[in-house]
């Protein structure tokens, strides 16, 4: 945590507050407020509820065993196998209703439909197939792959046969692709050929390829033939490289009896970024991470197995594994699967979908909320919407502007909102409101979920009052948890737990994992999450939340979107500089300009006037959609810039860097 001496401050004024429809709290999976006090009366045996979600080969006795913290261990003398429970046991039911409805591109001719039969089918035969090219229990099977229907099915087909999967995400690099398998010793790769993008294949095969080329092992290859001939790219297949098609084809109607695992034995690996630079090898496990993933999307989600589930995240990241995949398929229902982009062919294409599906749920990033808004009510407003029941956010806090947006123009005022916050480490949501219990208070994500004891803390970190802003902490384990760093436990302890636990000499301790997020807490207990600590600006000795900063910026008309970075400055330490993208119909004027530092300073103070506000057509980010703040700091301190072959939109920065200079 860089400059721990240093308070984190928080300033944005607290905002309006809204009551789940009674229509809505009617119907709810989890409708009464006494679930809190219940579960904290209970923990941790209150975690009962989230496992008996699940079908279990052995039942446990023992709920949380917590005699080697950090390392915990949830259900551990339980067995269970995931694929089981998110297809077998779902056969008398729902084998005839649909288990995956997969959007692809470039027309609806690509949509595909399967059943819990037909689904329960093809893993079958996948699973048969990779255990004839060797894949054993726990061999770690990587997976690189677009959002087809093969990656969830390949998933499945490894939790069947005990196999760990790593999914790489598609629009990583082939030097990530090496990097992951190599950490994870894996020898077995599923990968497509090439997919679409805005109507064009793109060669993945040739990525991918090169990417096996820095793997310093062995390795065979199953290749996914996404593209039709007209648009193959005709790659020779080395005898190391395997149709899916025919392996599948070789094993028609073969069935794999699923594999009884342990609770604590390892699901997937999931390597996210880390603070060395070196990624992560997040560890989730069987029986914890499922029935968190379960329980979560019960709870919070509100699904029910006769719904239409939209979840318009990728599977590359931990939303497409807990949200798309295992919570949803677990509970019986419908998920969806869109491989294209919100805006093509058009900006109705989103609207198309759920009115098409009658789509129930819909679970996205702020990022895409802010560019509907950027476009205009007008492209919802053309569809019919009204089989929305539920809106969900994710991935990053939402400003309130944006939030009541949603509401209004994507939920008609009727569908309560669910800002989650949680991480890849944590498996699934950790703080957010109930839908049907808590009201909503847009920008806030809500109180801790029941069970999860979730505080702000100060820098020694004592708890802070109501209205200031602190580092957000998890002071109790919690099912969906990491179980450690694959194959480096210290740095487990060192990355999560470090910081804010009291150990004594005689190695006892008060273990406290620390997600390295800013957050305010108010009277009601509800947390707003305020950014990373290292998106944090030390501004003349106050700490000031980035999200704030952008969300001051947002809320006044004309911004659709904000990036605030810090720039080196003689006397203020660091000062803050701002990126702004206009929604359309506005001109990029010095009076918007001065209205943008206006609103700043009233929303926050005069210490957090921006030096300059630079505006932009588009903001430099990676192929999944992250800003790249080191490139805009590197912009405002006038630095040479680094490596750009990462981003998405490698021109912008150029574009940025001479309007930035006539600022």
């Amino acid at each position: 945590m860089s400059d721990p001496d240093v308070e984190l401050e928080a300033r944005l004024a607290e905002q309006d507050s809204f009551e789940p429809p009674a229509d809505f709290v009617e119907q709810a999976n989890v409708s009464d407020p006494g679930i809190y006090e219940e579960f904290d009366d209970n923990w941790p045996d209150c975690w009962t509820r989230a496992a008996d979600l699940l079908d279990w080969a052995t039942e446990y006795t023992e709920v949380l065993d917590d005699s080697n913290p950090p390392f915990y261990e949830w259900f551990a003398d339980g067995e269970l196998n995931a694929s089981a429970n998110c297809l077998d046991r779902h056969l008398d039911d729902r084998g005839d209703e649909a288990a995956i409805e997969w959007v692809g591109e470039p027309t609806d001719e690509a949509n595909r439909t399967y059943t819990y039969a037909e689904l329960h089918r093809e893993v079958n035969e996948f699973a048969a197939a990779l255990r004839d090219l060797g894949v054993e229990e726990d061999d770690v099977v990587t997976m690189y792959m677009p959002m087809i229907p093969e990656l969830p099915v390949a998933m499945l087909a490894c939790a069947r046969i005990g196999a760990p999967h790593s999914v790489v995400f598609a629009g990583f690099s082939a030097d990530a692709l090496a990097t992951r398998m190599n950490a994870a010793d894996s020898e077995y790769l599923v990968t497509c050929d090439g997919y679409y993008r805005r109507g064009d294949p793109l060669d993945h095969l040739d990525k991918a390829n090169e990417g096996l080329a820095g793997v310093d092992h062995g390795t065979d290859t199953v290749v996914v033939d996404r593209l039709p001939n007209s648009d193959s790219f005709g790659h020779d297949r080395t005898d190391s490289q395997h149709s899916y098609a025919d392996l599948v084809a070789d094993h028609e109607g073969a069935t794999v009896k699923p594999v009884a695992r342990n609770a604590e034995d390892m699901l997937f690996l999931m390597y996210t970024s880390g603070t060395t630079g070196e990624p992560k090898g997040v560890k989730h496990t069987t029986g914890g991470y499922l029935s968190w993933a379960s329980w979560t999307s019960h709870a919070v989600l509100d699904i029910k197995p006769e719904d239409t589930y939209f979840c318009a995240a990728d599977i590359g990241w931990i939303t497409g594994h807990s949200y798309i995949v295992y919570g949803p398929l677990a509970l019986g229902t419908t998920t969806m699967m869109y491989e294209g982009t919100r805006d093509y062919p058009d900006r109705n294409r989103l609207w198309e979908i759920i009115e098409a599906y009658e789509a129930n749920q819909l679970y996205t990033a702020p990022t895409a909320i802010r560019a509907f808004m950027k476009w205009g009510e007008e492209y919802p407003a053309d569809h019919d919407l009204s089989s929305l029941r539920l809106l969900g956010t994710v991935g990053e806090p939402i400003n309130p502007r944006a939030w009541k947006w949603y509401y209004k123009h994507i939920g008609d005022e009727s569908c309560p909102i669910v800002d989650t916050w949680w991480q890849t480490e944590t498996g699934g949501m950790m703080v957010t409101t109930l839908p049907g219990v808590g009201e909503m208070k847009p920008g806030s994500a809500g109180p801790p979920l029941p069970g999860v004891s979730a505080d702000v803390v100060d820098v020694s970190g004592s708890p802070v009052g109501a209205g200031d802003a602190g580092y957000l902490v998890a002071n109790k384990p919690w099912p969906g948890m990491l179980r450690t760093l694959y194959r480096n436990d210290e740095r487990f302890i060192d990355e999560y737990w470090r910081e804010y636990s009291q150990v004594d000499s005689d190695d006892s301790a008060d273990w406290v994992y620390f997600p390295e997020d800013g957050a305010k807490l108010d009277e009601d207990g509800y947390i707003t999450v305020l950014g990373r600590v290292d998106d944090v600006l030390n501004v003349s000795g106050h700490r000031l939340g980035t999200m704030e900063l952008e969300s001051a910026i947002v809320g006044v008309e004309g911004v659709a979107e904000a990036a605030v970075v810090g720039g080196d400055h003689e006397i203020k330490g660091e000062a803050v500089y701002a990126y702004v993208i206009t929604e359309e119909g506005y001109e990029e004027t010095e009076g918007l300009r001065d209205r943008i530092i206006e609103g700043v300073e009233d929303a926050i103070g005069p210490i957090a006037r921006p030096e300059a506000v630079i505006f932009t057509p588009e903001l430099p980010k990676t192929r999944s959609g992250k800003i790249m703040r080191r490139l805009l700091e590197d912009i405002a301190n006038g630095d040479d810039l680094g490596d750009t072959s990462t981003l998405r939109n490698p021109d912008v920065v150029t574009d940025i860097q001479s309007r930035a200079g006539g600022d």
